[in-house]
């Protein structure tokens, strides 16, 4: 016998403009309903984990990401378990912790841009987005299987054999999205040899050094390690780049063993290889290197952040990309509410140069940071001791996705 046709519930209140559905609940799709609901529109939230959780630990809040948020009127939430950096990209050596360069930001991120940069943990975050999200607009233990474009709509199917038909079908699912098949040729990712480990490490146990308000990037052949507080300073963030080896499992629920990580970081600085051992049993993921897509919407299916535009984490810019797309493409619906198409062409104009720019300078990166000890690598230290990467980055940290001009 066929499945059962489940019927799908319908979100209570408003109800304007094309139907909307949301396929995943992570910070980009929760972030995609909050600007949606704030436009007057109203979306269904499919996500397939039978609680709004989120893997991972902590990231980076900037000025760019802040801002969106403070319209969300989320921020007095945020700030419960947001750290304020007073320091940021503090680069220091590999083998002796010797600062090649710092940048303060207290004070001077404001001046320029209207915002401080916080680190947060990521399941913070969602919370803090998920407030803005009206109740009964979020389907959980929904994993959707097959989305199909039809004439009068998108047709999308679960695994418990529910279906549900949308206007606009918003894939918000991943860099293993499912949504994306209905938009673009599947193209295999390539191997980039790379994998990052994630630990955190409880305040009681980690020094002081660690606590401080600071995001610190310590360099170093073939590899680099960030640390940085968050859980308003009850716990630090620790997430370093590696060779990956044979390793090539993306999936952020796999692990290693902390005398794995230990052993990637060997000879390092005894403040690197301390915090290792503090630390729980580490994640660890592979990257995977994916070529910029030219287009991610056909008709009344789109995608947003790492399902469109996955990015390796050197500018820290993976949740920030997100919420910068949740408001454009609210911004987009809401201007053309009869024509969902042609907003969805809209707003991926706005949106592709820009993150398809932040994917290749995130790629080459890697190369920068993990230059081996000589003459190259004594180059980058002393043009780090003369940069100013607050400055430098403005194209980033000064984008306002809500008054950048939508054609």
């Amino acid at each position: 016998m066929p499945d059962p046709v489940l019927p799908v519930p319908v979100p209570s209140g408003r109800v304007n403009g094309p139907r909307i559905a949301v396929v995943g609940g992570g910070i980009g799709g929760l972030a995609a309903a909050a600007f949606l609901h704030r436009a007057g529109l109203t979306a269904t939230v499919h996500e397939q984990a039978p609680a709004l959780t989120e893997v991972g630990a902590g990231l980076v809040a900037a000025p760019n990401a802040v801002r969106l948020l403070r319209r969300l009127g989320v921020m007095e939430r945020f700030l419960r378990r947001a750290v304020p950096l007073d320091r940021a990209w503090e680069f220091r050596r590999w083998a002796d912790g010797r600062v090649l360069s710092v940048e303060r930001l207290s004070g001077v991120c404001e001046e320029l841009y209207g915002e401080r940069t916080y680190t947060v943990h990521r399941a913070d975050l969602l919370d803090a987005v998920r407030s803005a999200v009206p109740e009964g607009w979020i389907r959980l233990g929904a994993r959707c299987t097959a989305v199909a474009p039809g004439p009068d709509g998108v047709s999308l199917r679960f695994a418990d054999g529910s279906e549900a038909e949308a206007d606009v079908v918003v894939g918000a699912d991943g860099v293993h999205s499912v949504v994306r098949g209905a938009v673009t040729e599947p193209a295999p990712p390539e191997y980039s040899g790379m994998c990052a480990f994630r630990t955190t490490v409880p305040a009681h146990a980690a020094p002081a050094f660690a606590l401080r308000p600071a995001q610190t990037l310590w360099l170093g052949p073939g590899r680099h390690f960030v640390h940085y507080p968050i859980a308003g300073g009850q716990a630090v963030n620790v997430v370093a780049v590696a060779p990956a080896g044979d390793f090539t499992d993306e999936s952020w629920s796999a692990t290693a063993t902390v005398e794995e990580f230990h052993a990637e970081f060997a000879g390092w600085d005894p403040r690197v290889t301390d915090l290792i051992a503090a630390g729980g049993v580490p994640g660890r993921w592979a990257l995977l290197d994916r070529t910029p897509l030219r287009r991610w919407s056909r008709g009344g299916v789109t995608l947003l952040g790492d399902a469109a535009h996955p990015m390796f984490p050197f500018f820290a810019q993976g949740a920030a990309q997100s919420l910068e797309d949740a408001a454009v493409l609210a911004r987009c619906l809401a201007a053309c509410p009869g024509d969902p198409a042609g907003a969805l062409r809209r707003y991926e104009s706005a949106r592709l140069g820009r993150t398809t720019r932040l994917q290749r300078v995130s790629h080459a990166r890697r190369d920068v940071n993990h230059l081996p000890d000589g003459p190259e690598q004594r180059a980058r230290d002393t043009a780090l001791a003369g940069a100013d990467p607050l400055v430098a980055n403005g194209w980033i940290y000064g984008y306002d996705a809500e008054g950048t001009p939508v054609s």
